[in-house]
């Protein structure tokens, strides 16, 4: 009879870094710093959330966003606008948005219809409003390394490593995906913590060549599946940003990232799940954002009322 001690050892999976436990501990504070904001200005502030057309990933994320909104203590303000309006348009309601004083934060849902130029709109937004980091202004206070207001998908996906207790100095890192609200952005907070990264992108040849030399693998090309097991190296640390409704196979839907979790969970080291990865620390940092951009901005028209006072 063979001894237990034989008996091959179990096999213990990945690493899941789970965004909720750093998103909790991020709203306990934020609870109690919200709670600190009414006391002083007398009203919490609103978060505005504009959603041009329907996109089903993004009714999933707002949905959640909203959620958090009332665990803190905040409101949200859903402003839904129909597909077919014009830029025009949407223009005009970012802009009665930028004049409401309630409201301390704006973000402009992503992807927008075809029809609906981006520049158009994120031109639109008040850069002191932008909490999600798409104006002009805050995109290029990131690219020289200042302090703005950062895409709070691409942060929390840096943001995870390194509460997760991962090194990324010195890592060869890639990241797929060259968006201006996630690829783009993470790649530079990823040069700023001296990570070694290439951003990979649609018209990259032979994508696995590339993927299966990342220590860590940075996932953000809004395609379901993409990347599967043979493309990664062992051990990799794999965060998929990506949010995918697909059918489940019994007449329902279900999220999926871009990374393909079955095949791939055999081979990383680390990986973020889908859904509870990115998604609930990136509501977290945003609403972290929203009382920075609060604060500024109560503390700025209190001072021009006192200096007003005072002529």
């Amino acid at each position: 009879m063979s001894d237990a001690r034989d008996a091959a050892p179990a096999v213990a999976g990945p690493r899941l870094l789970t965004g909720s436990p750093i998103a909790a501990e991020i709203r306990a504070g934020l609870t109690e710093d919200f709670a600190a904001f009414k006391e002083r200005w007398g009203r919490a502030p609103t978060l505005a959330i504009v959603l041009v057309g329907a996109d089903a990933p993004s009714a999933v994320y707002l949905q959640q966003i909203l959620r958090t909104c009332a665990k803190v203590g905040v409101e949200g303000r859903l402003v839904e606008i129909g597909a077919e309006v014009t830029p025009d348009a949407v223009c005009e309601e970012i802009e009665r948005l930028n004049a409401d004083p309630e409201v301390a934060g704006i973000i402009v849902q992503m992807p927008l219809p075809a029809h609906i130029p981006l520049r158009t709109v994120i031109d639109s937004i008040d850069p002191a409003k932008d909490i999600d980091g798409i104006h002009p202004r805050n995109a290029g206070l990131l690219s020289l390394g200042y302090d703005g207001f950062l895409p709070a998908t691409a942060q929390a996906s840096v943001e995870i490593l390194k509460r997760s207790g991962i090194e990324i100095a010195g890592k060869r890192v890639v990241v797929i995906g060259r968006s201006n609200v996630v690829g783009k952005p993470a790649a530079l907070l990823l040069m700023r913590e001296h990570g070694t990264v290439t951003v990979l992108h649609s018209k990259t040849r032979d994508l696995g060549h590339h993927t299966r030399d990342a220590e860590i693998l940075i996932v953000a090309a809004g395609r379901p599946g993409l990347v599967t097991g043979e493309m990664l190296s062992p051990g990799v640390v794999v965060v998929d940003v990506g949010i995918n409704v697909v059918p489940d196979g019994q007449g329902g839907e279900k999220l999926v990232g871009d990374v393909d979790f079955e095949s791939a969970r055999d081979v990383v080291g680390a990986i973020t799940p889908v859904p509870g990865g990115v998604g609930p620390l990136t509501n977290a940092l945003l609403l972290s954002h929203l009382l920075r951009a609060a604060t500024d901005q109560a503390e700025r028209a209190a001072r021009q009322t006192a200096a007003e006072v005072a002529k």
